[in-house]
Protein backbone atom coordinates (compact mmCIF):
# COMPACT_ATOMS: atom_id res chain seq x y z
CA UNK A 1 0.00 0.00 0.00
CA UNK A 2 1.05 3.64 -0.70
CA UNK A 3 2.38 5.88 2.02
CA UNK A 4 0.17 8.91 0.83
CA UNK A 5 -3.28 8.60 -1.07
CA UNK A 6 -3.25 12.30 -3.33
CA UNK A 7 -7.00 13.21 -3.49
CA UNK A 8 -7.48 15.18 -6.97
CA UNK A 9 -11.41 16.82 -7.59
CA UNK A 10 -11.22 17.46 -11.12
CA UNK A 11 -14.07 19.70 -13.17
CA UNK A 12 -13.41 20.92 -17.03
CA UNK A 13 -9.36 21.44 -15.57
CA UNK A 14 -8.06 20.55 -18.71
CA UNK A 15 -6.23 24.08 -19.11
CA UNK A 16 -4.20 23.72 -15.81
CA UNK A 17 -4.76 19.95 -14.78
CA UNK A 18 -1.51 18.69 -16.72
CA UNK A 19 0.91 21.25 -14.86
CA UNK A 20 -0.48 20.17 -11.57
CA UNK A 21 0.03 16.57 -12.28
CA UNK A 22 3.47 17.13 -13.46
CA UNK A 23 4.48 19.26 -10.17
CA UNK A 24 2.72 15.71 -8.00
CA UNK A 25 5.02 12.90 -10.19
CA UNK A 26 8.24 15.10 -10.20
CA UNK A 27 7.88 14.82 -5.80
CA UNK A 28 11.01 13.20 -4.50
CA UNK A 29 9.56 10.95 -2.48
CA UNK A 30 8.19 8.50 -4.80
CA UNK A 31 5.77 6.02 -2.71
CA UNK A 32 2.04 7.71 -3.80
CA UNK A 33 -1.46 7.09 -5.79
CA UNK A 34 -3.16 9.77 -7.05
CA UNK A 35 -6.50 9.68 -7.39
CA UNK A 36 -8.49 12.14 -10.11
CA UNK A 37 -12.17 11.85 -9.53
CA UNK A 38 -13.76 13.33 -12.35
CA UNK A 39 -17.16 15.34 -11.42
CA UNK A 40 -18.97 15.33 -15.03
CA UNK A 41 -16.27 16.89 -17.11
CA UNK A 42 -16.71 18.13 -20.76
CA UNK A 43 -13.73 18.76 -22.03
CA UNK A 44 -10.35 16.98 -22.08
CA UNK A 45 -9.96 16.54 -18.07
CA UNK A 46 -10.40 12.71 -18.55
CA UNK A 47 -8.18 12.20 -21.67
CA UNK A 48 -5.37 13.98 -19.29
CA UNK A 49 -5.56 11.79 -16.73
CA UNK A 50 -5.97 8.23 -18.71
CA UNK A 51 -2.56 9.74 -21.13
CA UNK A 52 -0.85 10.41 -17.52
CA UNK A 53 -1.92 7.35 -16.17
CA UNK A 54 -0.59 5.38 -19.23
CA UNK A 55 2.46 6.44 -18.38
CA UNK A 56 2.52 6.66 -14.82
CA UNK A 57 0.42 3.61 -13.45
CA UNK A 58 0.39 5.09 -9.83
CA UNK A 59 -2.39 7.96 -11.13
CA UNK A 60 -5.73 6.41 -11.76
CA UNK A 61 -9.15 8.06 -12.94
CA UNK A 62 -12.71 7.63 -10.99
CA UNK A 63 -15.95 9.07 -11.47
CA UNK A 64 -17.45 11.33 -8.65
CA UNK A 65 -20.92 9.30 -7.28
CA UNK A 66 -22.14 12.56 -5.92
CA UNK A 67 -21.47 16.28 -7.23
CA UNK A 68 -19.31 18.63 -6.36
CA UNK A 69 -15.61 19.09 -5.14
CA UNK A 70 -16.59 18.17 -1.40
CA UNK A 71 -18.39 14.77 -2.76
CA UNK A 72 -15.33 13.81 -4.92
CA UNK A 73 -12.52 14.53 -1.72
CA UNK A 74 -14.67 12.67 0.71
CA UNK A 75 -15.21 9.54 -2.31
CA UNK A 76 -11.75 9.69 -3.47
CA UNK A 77 -10.44 9.84 0.21
CA UNK A 78 -13.28 7.30 2.23
CA UNK A 79 -13.61 5.00 -0.69
CA UNK A 80 -10.40 5.02 -2.98
CA UNK A 81 -7.61 5.59 -0.98
CA UNK A 82 -5.17 3.16 0.16
CA UNK A 83 -2.58 5.27 1.81
CA UNK A 84 -2.29 5.87 5.64
CA UNK A 85 -1.87 9.72 4.94
CA UNK A 86 -4.32 11.69 2.46
CA UNK A 87 -3.12 14.38 1.09
CA UNK A 88 -5.44 16.59 -0.81
CA UNK A 89 -4.55 19.05 -4.45
CA UNK A 90 -6.93 20.90 -6.35
CA UNK A 91 -6.76 20.55 -9.98
CA UNK A 92 -5.20 23.90 -10.79
CA UNK A 93 -2.94 24.33 -8.50
CA UNK A 94 0.82 22.94 -7.90
CA UNK A 95 3.00 21.55 -5.23
CA UNK A 96 6.98 21.83 -4.30
CA UNK A 97 9.14 18.54 -5.13
CA UNK A 98 9.74 18.09 -1.61
CA UNK A 99 6.50 18.40 -0.43
CA UNK A 100 5.12 14.58 0.48
CA UNK A 101 9.32 13.94 1.17
CA UNK A 102 8.86 16.86 4.21
CA UNK A 103 5.05 15.30 5.07
CA UNK A 104 6.97 11.95 5.36
CA UNK A 105 9.17 13.25 7.74
CA UNK A 106 7.34 15.11 9.93
CA UNK A 107 4.53 12.56 10.26
CA UNK A 108 7.19 9.71 11.27
CA UNK A 109 9.17 12.05 13.86
CA UNK A 110 6.09 14.30 15.56
CA UNK A 111 3.00 12.98 17.40
CA UNK A 112 0.27 14.88 14.75
CA UNK A 113 -2.74 13.91 12.85
CA UNK A 114 -2.69 16.71 9.96
CA UNK A 115 -0.41 18.92 8.54
CA UNK A 116 0.24 21.82 6.42
CA UNK A 117 2.63 24.16 4.88
CA UNK A 118 2.84 28.01 3.81
CA UNK A 119 1.70 28.65 0.35
CA UNK A 120 2.68 30.80 -2.22
CA UNK A 121 -0.07 32.31 -4.69
CA UNK A 122 0.77 32.69 -8.26
CA UNK A 123 -1.26 33.80 -11.52
CA UNK A 124 0.06 31.83 -14.42
CA UNK A 125 3.75 30.06 -13.14
CA UNK A 126 5.09 29.06 -9.67
CA UNK A 127 8.05 30.95 -9.83
CA UNK A 128 6.23 34.18 -10.19
CA UNK A 129 4.64 34.29 -6.66
CA UNK A 130 4.94 37.30 -5.00
CA UNK A 131 2.81 36.68 -2.02
CA UNK A 132 3.22 34.15 0.80
CA UNK A 133 0.85 32.93 3.46
CA UNK A 134 2.16 33.65 7.21
CA UNK A 135 1.82 30.73 9.66
CA UNK A 136 1.28 31.74 13.39
CA UNK A 137 3.27 29.75 15.96
CA UNK A 138 2.50 26.53 17.50
CA UNK A 139 -0.59 24.05 16.93
CA UNK A 140 -3.23 25.53 14.35
CA UNK A 141 -6.02 25.99 16.71
CA UNK A 142 -10.12 26.77 16.25
CA UNK A 143 -8.75 30.61 17.35
CA UNK A 144 -6.98 31.12 14.52
CA UNK A 145 -9.16 29.64 11.75
CA UNK A 146 -11.96 32.22 13.11
CA UNK A 147 -9.73 34.80 12.29
CA UNK A 148 -7.49 34.46 9.04
CA UNK A 149 -7.68 30.70 8.60
CA UNK A 150 -3.87 30.28 7.97
CA UNK A 151 -4.14 26.86 6.19
CA UNK A 152 -5.74 29.09 3.16
CA UNK A 153 -6.61 25.93 0.53
CA UNK A 154 -7.06 22.66 0.89
CA UNK A 155 -4.07 21.73 -1.33
CA UNK A 156 -1.49 21.83 1.62
CA UNK A 157 -3.44 19.61 3.81
CA UNK A 158 -2.20 15.91 4.26
CA UNK A 159 -4.29 14.63 7.16
CA UNK A 160 -4.24 10.58 8.65
CA UNK A 161 -6.98 8.69 6.53
CA UNK A 162 -8.74 7.08 9.94
CA UNK A 163 -8.74 10.77 11.15
CA UNK A 164 -10.19 11.77 7.69
CA UNK A 165 -12.61 8.90 8.07
CA UNK A 166 -13.86 9.39 11.70
CA UNK A 167 -14.13 13.36 11.03
CA UNK A 168 -16.70 12.94 8.32
CA UNK A 169 -15.34 14.43 5.96
CA UNK A 170 -16.64 17.57 4.04
CA UNK A 171 -19.59 18.87 4.03
CA UNK A 172 -21.48 18.79 0.58
CA UNK A 173 -23.63 21.47 1.26
CA UNK A 174 -21.36 24.20 1.97
CA UNK A 175 -20.50 26.21 -1.48
CA UNK A 176 -17.51 27.88 0.06
CA UNK A 177 -15.47 27.61 3.30
CA UNK A 178 -16.10 24.03 3.46
CA UNK A 179 -12.19 23.46 4.50
CA UNK A 180 -12.81 25.92 7.24
CA UNK A 181 -15.92 24.02 8.29
CA UNK A 182 -14.11 20.90 7.77
CA UNK A 183 -11.18 21.82 10.14
CA UNK A 184 -12.78 23.58 12.86
CA UNK A 185 -14.65 20.18 13.19
CA UNK A 186 -11.47 17.83 12.98
CA UNK A 187 -9.62 20.03 15.57
CA UNK A 188 -13.00 19.86 17.97
CA UNK A 189 -12.78 15.99 18.13
CA UNK A 190 -9.29 16.78 19.35
CA UNK A 191 -6.87 16.12 16.20
CA UNK A 192 -3.79 18.07 16.55
CA UNK A 193 -2.48 20.05 13.33
CA UNK A 194 0.57 21.47 12.81
CA UNK A 195 2.46 23.76 10.28
CA UNK A 196 5.45 23.04 8.32
CA UNK A 197 6.72 26.84 8.10
CA UNK A 198 8.13 26.30 4.28
CA UNK A 199 6.23 27.33 0.85
CA UNK A 200 5.28 23.81 -0.66
CA UNK A 201 1.66 24.33 -2.49
CA UNK A 202 1.28 26.67 -5.09
CA UNK A 203 -2.34 28.14 -4.73
CA UNK A 204 -3.25 29.26 -8.31
CA UNK A 205 -5.28 32.72 -8.44
CA UNK A 206 -8.10 32.04 -11.51
CA UNK A 207 -10.68 34.75 -11.94
CA UNK A 208 -14.34 33.98 -11.59
CA UNK A 209 -13.50 31.05 -9.32
CA UNK A 210 -15.28 30.03 -5.92
CA UNK A 211 -12.56 32.66 -4.01
CA UNK A 212 -13.90 35.56 -5.97
CA UNK A 213 -17.25 34.34 -4.55
CA UNK A 214 -17.38 37.10 -1.13
CA UNK A 215 -21.32 36.63 -0.65
CA UNK A 216 -20.19 32.63 -0.62
CA UNK A 217 -17.43 33.32 1.57
CA UNK A 218 -19.67 35.21 4.10
CA UNK A 219 -22.25 32.23 3.95
CA UNK A 220 -19.70 29.59 4.28
CA UNK A 221 -18.09 31.85 6.92
CA UNK A 222 -21.40 31.50 9.16
CA UNK A 223 -21.96 27.76 8.94
CA UNK A 224 -18.49 27.31 10.65
CA UNK A 225 -19.07 29.40 12.99
CA UNK A 226 -22.21 27.31 14.27
CA UNK A 227 -19.54 24.22 13.88
CA UNK A 228 -17.05 26.54 16.41
CA UNK A 229 -19.96 26.94 18.88
CA UNK A 230 -20.87 23.55 19.23
CA UNK A 231 -17.71 22.78 20.36
CA UNK A 232 -17.68 25.89 23.18
CA UNK A 233 -15.97 28.59 20.57
CA UNK A 234 -16.72 32.04 20.57
CA UNK A 235 -15.28 34.06 17.63
CA UNK A 236 -13.98 37.34 19.79
CA UNK A 237 -14.67 40.83 17.95
CA UNK A 238 -10.88 40.95 17.08
CA UNK A 239 -11.60 37.43 15.20
CA UNK A 240 -14.37 39.29 13.39
CA UNK A 241 -11.88 42.31 12.59
CA UNK A 242 -9.29 40.29 11.24
CA UNK A 243 -11.46 38.08 8.91
CA UNK A 244 -13.06 41.26 7.68
CA UNK A 245 -9.87 42.93 6.55
CA UNK A 246 -9.14 39.38 4.64
CA UNK A 247 -12.14 39.96 3.04
CA UNK A 248 -11.55 43.59 2.13
CA UNK A 249 -7.69 42.44 1.02
CA UNK A 250 -9.66 39.67 -1.35
CA UNK A 251 -12.16 42.40 -2.41
CA UNK A 252 -9.04 44.51 -3.67
CA UNK A 253 -7.06 41.22 -4.84
CA UNK A 254 -10.58 40.18 -7.04
CA UNK A 255 -11.53 43.37 -8.77
CA UNK A 256 -14.78 43.82 -6.57
CA UNK A 257 -16.66 46.94 -7.11
CA UNK A 258 -14.62 50.28 -5.32
CA UNK A 259 -16.74 50.02 -2.42
CA UNK A 260 -16.36 46.78 -1.45
CA UNK A 261 -13.35 46.58 -0.07
CA UNK A 262 -14.02 49.63 2.41
CA UNK A 263 -17.17 48.28 3.60
CA UNK A 264 -15.41 45.11 4.70
CA UNK A 265 -12.23 47.80 6.55
CA UNK A 266 -15.11 49.61 7.77
CA UNK A 267 -16.58 46.49 9.16
CA UNK A 268 -13.47 45.40 10.58
CA UNK A 269 -12.51 48.73 12.53
CA UNK A 270 -16.20 48.73 13.97
CA UNK A 271 -15.62 45.19 15.27
CA UNK A 272 -12.42 45.96 16.85
CA UNK A 273 -9.47 48.52 15.71
CA UNK A 274 -6.78 46.97 17.91
CA UNK A 275 -7.62 43.12 16.27
CA UNK A 276 -7.96 45.06 12.33
CA UNK A 277 -4.09 46.32 13.45
CA UNK A 278 -2.88 43.44 15.36
CA UNK A 279 -0.13 43.24 12.10
CA UNK A 280 0.24 47.22 11.75
CA UNK A 281 1.78 46.88 8.36
CA UNK A 282 -1.27 44.30 6.98
CA UNK A 283 -3.78 46.33 8.78
CA UNK A 284 -2.77 49.99 6.60
CA UNK A 285 -1.78 48.78 3.79
CA UNK A 286 -5.58 47.00 3.87
CA UNK A 287 -7.04 50.36 4.67
CA UNK A 288 -5.05 52.50 2.39
CA UNK A 289 -6.00 50.10 -0.60
CA UNK A 290 -9.62 50.40 -0.07
CA UNK A 291 -9.32 53.88 0.21
CA UNK A 292 -7.20 54.19 -2.94
CA UNK A 293 -9.80 51.69 -4.48
CA UNK A 294 -12.51 54.54 -4.29
CA UNK A 295 -10.59 56.47 -6.88
CA UNK A 296 -8.81 54.23 -8.91
CA UNK A 297 -10.03 52.51 -12.23
CA UNK A 298 -10.73 48.80 -12.35
CA UNK A 299 -7.23 47.59 -14.44
CA UNK A 300 -5.18 50.04 -12.03
CA UNK A 301 -6.71 48.26 -9.11
CA UNK A 302 -6.52 44.86 -10.45
CA UNK A 303 -2.52 46.07 -10.80
CA UNK A 304 -1.58 47.01 -8.11
CA UNK A 305 -3.79 44.31 -5.92
CA UNK A 306 -3.99 41.56 -7.97
CA UNK A 307 -0.39 39.77 -6.53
Amino acid sequence: MPTFSIVIPCFNAEATLRATLDSLLAQTFADFEVICVDDGSTDATRDIVLKAQAIDPRVTLARNPGKGPSDARNFGATCLALGDLIAFCDADDQWAPTKLAEMDTLFATTNCDAAYSKIAFFQDHPEDATTISTMPAGDLSISHLLGENPVGTISTLTIRHDIFVGSGGFSSDIVHNEDLEFLIRVIGYGARIVGIDRVLTYYRRTEGGLSTNLPAMLAGRTVALSTARRFGFQPSAADHAIHMRYLARRALRVGASRTEALKFAAHGLRFSPSGFFDCPRRGALTLLGALAALVLPLRSRQALFSR
